[in-house]
């Protein structure tokens, strides 16, 4: 028997950009920040730039997912916004909305990093999986560990040397039990301990330094995964 039930994640949240950038960001610059859309054919159901943004996706049997973003101008080139992620889930649906919601606030924090230090920068995107091995309860601590950062509390900034990565320097940009971000320079680092959701822990790569290789960058990080999780 599944558990089909429909599901609302309410964010209201300030961001460093104009609501025009935020548009942007949330409709063409998505592997920036959160990871690339186009596959998802969303039809546009409120399309009234660059204040009210409904994207919405529907399915069979009623299934549906549906964005809202709602932004207001404030002073200083600031936007406040308002966002509701609605739909159904079909199964596991607490655990699904847990893990949802708290990526909402994930996510949004790693757009308001991009708005505000590398808004515009053309980016090279890479997603990387963990091995099934960091499902494990401790799977998250134990790549915190790995990195160096088990200590480290967000706004500390960190020297890290990576095993077949390299050398990073920057601020740990955000850090609870089940996320953390890493900003340098040039690329933000994100690691999703989606071991609390049912899942492998999971990382993404933002790198608007120019250089990037998706393909080398992806490569040299499950290496180090593959390492942390033997």
């Amino acid at each position: 028997m599944t558990d089909k039930r429909e599901f609302e994640i309410v964010y209201d949240t300030e961001l460093p950009g104009t609501p025009e950038q935020v548009w942007e960001a949330v409709t063409k610059d998505t592997p920036a920040w959160m990871f690339p859309t186009d596959q998802w054919p969303a039809v546009r159901t409120v399309d009234e730039y660059p204040s009210h943004l409904v994207s919405r996706m529907d399915g069979p049997d009623g299934w549906f997912n549906q964005l809202e973003h709602v932004l207001e101008p404030l002073d200083g080139g600031r936007a406040r916004l308002h966002y509701v992620h609605s739909g159904i889930f079909a199964e596991n649906w607490d655990e699904q909305y847990d893990g949802a919601s708290k990526h909402t606030a994930f996510y949004l924090h790693t757009l308001g990093q991009y708005l505000e230090h590398f808004n515009g920068r053309p980016v090279v995107f890479a997603d990387i999986q963990a091995p099934a091995a960091s499902q494990a309860p401790d799977g998250f601590d134990r790549l915190k560990t790995a990195l160096g950062v088990a200590g480290s509390a967000q706004g500390d900034n960190v020297e890290l040397d990576v095993d077949g990565v390299g050398h990073l320097s920057g601020e740990v940009d955000f850090s609870n039990e089940n996320f953390l971000g890493l900003r340098t320079a040039d690329t933000m680092y994100r690691f999703f301990g989606r071991n609390a959701f049912g899942a492998p822990v999971g990382m993404t790569v933002h790198d608007f330094s120019g250089r990037g290789d998706s393909g080398g960058t992806a490569d040299a990080w499950a290496g180090f995964l593959a390492k942390v999780y033997a």
